[in-house]
């Protein structure tokens, strides 16, 4: 692999990582939610669901979602169904800003449990890998060492972007001065999760 086949892998993976979705909503609503150790543990979860994904990848499931339709719609709809109960639990959710995952009586470790079903259950984040790997591998050259270049980028470009995002909610949380900023915003986050669903929905 070149380093000009690369670098345009890199582009393309780091535009896909920016955009916003479920992951990007899901580490800002936490960080403002439960602070910095609260974003930490979602971004942790965030990148073992996207490993995961690269792994079955990398075995060849992922072409099973890319041919089977079964598969791919009872993903489909596991993970439209998941992130429409986020959606109801954000929006209910109560008014105070917690600065801390425990104080809030959410541990990070169902933070991190949370973030993991988050990308696990996005087909399109498999289906998109298994679309897109084989393009950037050359044949003729070892393939495992090519998958794990390119899942490496993947991971450390998406974890970048992730503390991106989770930096912009700490700087939101400072102009959170009252509990219905707070409550306004959870509703926000709440309806953003159901909107991606409906977008999750859509995909074929």
């Amino acid at each position: 692999m070149t380093w000009h086949w690369w670098l345009a892998y890199f582009v393309t993976t780091t535009i896909l990582s920016i955009s916003p979705g479920s992951g990007a909503i899901n580490t800002m609503s936490t960080g403002i939610s439960y602070g910095a150790r609260g974003a930490v543990a979602s971004i942790a979860g965030l990148q073992v669901g996207l490993a995961s994904h690269i792994m079955l990848v990398g075995i060849g499931l992922g072409t099973l979602f890319t041919q089977s339709v079964l598969a791919f719609e009872i993903l489909k709809w596991l993970g439209v169904a998941y992130l429409i109960w986020l959606g109801i639990q954000q929006w209910r959710s109560g008014s105070g800003l917690v600065l801390n995952a425990q104080a809030g009586g959410v541990s990070r470790r169902r933070l991190f449990k949370r973030a993991i079903l988050v990308n696990l259950t996005n087909p399109k984040s498999i289906v998109f890998l298994a679309a897109l790997f084989p393009q950037f591998i050359i044949a003729g050259e070892p393939q495992v060492i090519q998958y794990l270049v390119l899942g490496i980028t993947t991971l450390v470009v998406d974890l970048v972007v992730m503390i991106g995002y989770a930096n912009l909610a700490t700087h939101v949380s400072k102009w959170l001065k009252g509990p219905r900023q707070m409550k306004l915003l959870n509703r926000i986050f709440g309806s953003l999760f159901i909107m991606v669903s409906a977008l999750l929905a859509t995909a074929k």
